[in-house]
Parts: C-alpha cells; sequence; structure tokens
C-alpha cells in the first residue's frame, strides 16, 4: 500500500527527467490528473493521457525539454505531507524563485497554480513546488 501517491508522482517525474525519459507512466487519480493539468497549463509538460493497461487506467505524462535537451522542470518539492499538512491563505503565498517556478495549491474550486489561486483569490494546501 502506497502512503503517499503524490510523493510517488514527484518522485516519478524526478527520476525520468534526470534519465532524460520522453514519456512516465504512473497509476492514475483524479488529484494526480489535477496535477499534470496544472503542469501542462504552466508549460512545465508537454501532454498528458489517462491510458487503460488491462483494466487499471494508467496516467502518461510527456516530458517537455528545451531545444537543446535542458530540463524545463529543474526542481520539484514536496510541500505538504500526510504527516505534516501545510496550508496557505491567498495572502501569505509566496513567490517559488522569485516568480520562474509555481506552487501547485488544492484548494475547494480544484487543484490550481499558485498564479490561479492569487487570481480568483482562494487558498488551499500546498501540494508542492516546481521551479
Amino acid at each position: 500500500m502506497m502512503t503517499d501517491p503524490i510523493a510517488d508522482m514527484l518522485t516519478r517525474m524526478r527520476n525520468a527527467l534526470a534519465r532524460n525519459f520522453e514519456t512516465v507512466e504512473m497509476p492514475a487519480s483524479k488529484e494526480r490528473e489535477g496535477i499534470a493539468d496544472v503542469l501542462m497549463r504552466e508549460g512545465y509538460i508537454r501532454d498528458y493521457k489517462v491510458v487503460s493497461d488491462g483494466g487499471h487506467p494508467l496516467l502518461k505524462l510527456y516530458l517537455k525539454y528545451g531545444p537543446v535537451g535542458k530540463k524545463v522542470v529543474r526542481k520539484i518539492e514536496r510541500v505538504s505531507t500526510p504527516g505534516r499538512r501545510f496550508y496557505s491563505s491567498v495572502a501569505d503565498l509566496g513567490f517559488v524563485a522569485n516568480g520562474m517556478g509555481i506552487s501547485i495549491i488544492s484548494t475547494s474550486q480544484g487543484i490550481l497554480s499558485d498564479r490561479e489561486c492569487r487570481a480568483r483569490n482562494v487558498g488551499g494546501e500546498v501540494i508542492c513546488q516546481i521551479e
């Protein structure tokens, strides 16, 4: 049994980026799809799809690299863990890497980036930070 599926997702992405893989697959869930959607909207991955493999849905992420093969995602860090939840109001949301990165936040309006949270004036649980 997996205790932290989001940390598993981020670790799989980190490992795939370290090996310069084009895609990475993981078990699908609504929360993982929401995170993948934010990553795609913010330009950190090319695309994502939910595919079925023997009855179990898999989330397939298509990773993004720069023109010379430089990684778009330099750092992925988990903020809120199952043992230590971290919540933030919209007023307390800081900027990641002086605005060059994003925080992914689970809100009452769905999973959003910190930019979208500021625009909608909502706070929530800070899932991770990406540079």
